[in-house]
């Protein structure tokens, strides 16, 4: 068999970033980790994550992976550069808001991004910002609860707690002077920035929120093509056959695992035989 990737995430928000691979490298092997016993990442301190971060890495590089994706924005933006100087010679592959292709796809140049608090305050972010100052004005919404209702929501229908947390966090910033009358007060943005692997799983409720003239972006095909540049020359060749059924993923959670396979199979279509880590 050839080497898995590994992709962890603080819990199942990292799927969509899993969906992304797998349409751009079918033929390859995955493993993900959900963090779940330790979330989330977003509303804990930089010590906290990169400590997580680093076990993670840990239990997937001694699974002779050939290339690690950090599908979470809050363990990019804490420990990417301390899990680059630990594993030199993996490849790593990491997720940012994507601020740039924002800039390059709005057309008014305000444009709004919705990630954790600990994204928000992280100097990377504060570096990704600052590259495209005076290109564009940017309105920043730390997004807290709204990662653990994904989470809480994975796997049924009931989608309640969800658009209630969508519509605090955009009415917090000003987009509605009323409920009925959406997209008033920041009526000049038109591009807003998923800057959290669980947000595209709310993408239908924010766009439903904000209305049609205004783009919503994430990373995950960026990340995708990113780790096919990376891993040039060592993909697989031929499409992977089935693994017991699971479809070439193999599947673990720090915590109970009962999201996350929910959500692989409400969200990705996939029957995950997810086992417990205790790490």
């Amino acid at each position: 068999m050839a080497r898995p990737i590994g992709i962890f995430d603080s819990g199942i928000g990292g799927l969509s970033i899993l969906k992304a691979l797998r349409a751009e490298l079918p033929g390859e092997h995955f493993i993900y980790i959900a963090d779940s016993g330790h979330a989330p990442y977003g509303e804990r301190d930089d010590a906290h994550v990169v400590e997580r971060s680093l076990k993670m890495a840990a239990d997937l590089t001694g699974r002779n992976i050939k290339a690690l994706v950090v599908a979470c924005n809050t363990a990019t933006a804490a420990a990417i550069d301390v899990l680059r100087a630990t594993y030199p010679q993996l490849p790593i592959v990491g997720v940012e808001p994507a601020l740039k292709p924002a800039v390059a796809t709005s057309v008014t140049q305000h444009i709004a991004v919705m990630a954790t608090r600990s994204t928000l305050a992280s100097a990377r972010f504060a570096a990704l910002l600052a590259a495209q100052q005076g290109q564009a004005s940017f309105v920043l919404l730390p997004c807290d609860g709204l990662a653990e209702a994904i989470e809480q929501a994975a796997g049924h229908s009931d989608a309640t707690q969800v658009i209630a947390a969508c519509a605090r966090i955009l009415g917090s910033a000003g987009f509605f002077e009323d409920q009925n009358e959406p997209f008033q007060a920041l009526k000049r943005v038109d591009t807003l920035v998923l800057g959290c692997t669980h947000y595209p799983f709310a993408a239908q409720h924010i766009a439903a929120l904000l209305g049609p003239d205004v783009t919503l972006l994430d990373t995950g095909a960026a990340v995708a093509l990113q780790t096919r540049r990376l891993l040039a020359g060592n993909l697989s060749d031929q499409p992977l056959r089935d693994i017991s059924g699971i479809q070439g993923v193999e599947w673990f959670s720090t915590g109970q695992p009962d999201a996350l396979v929910a959500a692989a199979q409400a969200w990705l279509g996939l029957k995950a035989d997810a086992q417990m880590l205790f790490i």
